[in-house]
């Protein structure tokens, strides 16, 4: 995955900080140089569009989140555990940068762009293939029940991941989004647990 420069990762911090005063449509060219203080000729420099920004986001939260799916998977955990992890962290982070969840959950951005959807996808797929293995895991180790394929289990998750953050961003953040997110983490366990 290709490392940004110290200039791009401003750029990218400013255009998120865009979007979390204006949405998504507030993004452009013209708003993120005057944002920054610099000449629209500048920013084209680093990127070459609003594309290449969007895109740029997208690839530093999947770095990010490959960070801590890599190191969630590598501990002795349990698979609740494990699960905690991945789940509480993806709500901190988003938490911390709320707007990039109008990048990430933006369906409407990707409706126009195969590239950007592709992202997404490739996210999803990530994601999809670490929490499989850890309710594999979950499953042969008596933890997670059995009754429900692990693919299945792993759509809730996501889903409720994604529900959460969608309402939490619509309802223009009024509620502690790692506060609330811990309860349903505690419904899923229940849920799941064997």
């Amino acid at each position: 995955m290709k490392k940004f420069s110290l200039r791009q990762q401003q750029i990218l911090e400013a255009a998120i900080e865009l979007i979390s005063e204006k949405s998504i449509m507030g993004l452009t060219i013209k708003n993120l140089s005057q944002k920054i203080g610099v000449t629209e000729g500048a920013l084209y420099r680093h990127f070459n569009s609003k594309f290449e920004i969007l895109l740029g986001i997208l690839k530093v939260f999947q770095r990010e989140a490959q960070k801590s799916l890599d190191e969630t998977c590598s501990t002795n955990d349990t698979a609740f555990t494990k699960i905690e992890n991945i789940f509480l962290h993806h709500l901190k982070y988003f938490s911390e940068k709320p707007a990039v969840t109008a990048v990430i959950f933006s369906e409407s951005i990707f409706q126009s762009d195969h590239q950007l959807a592709q992202e997404v996808l490739n996210l999803l797929k990530k994601h999809e293939e670490t929490l499989s293995c850890v309710i594999e895991e979950g499953q042969k180790n008596n933890e997670i029940i059995k009754t429900i394929p692990k693919e299945e289990l792993v759509r809730i998750i996501i889903g409720t991941i994604r529900y959460f953050v969608t309402q939490w961003r619509l309802s223009h953040f009024e509620f502690d989004l790692n506060q609330e997110g811990k309860k349903i983490l505690n419904s899923i366990k229940g849920l799941i647990k064997k």
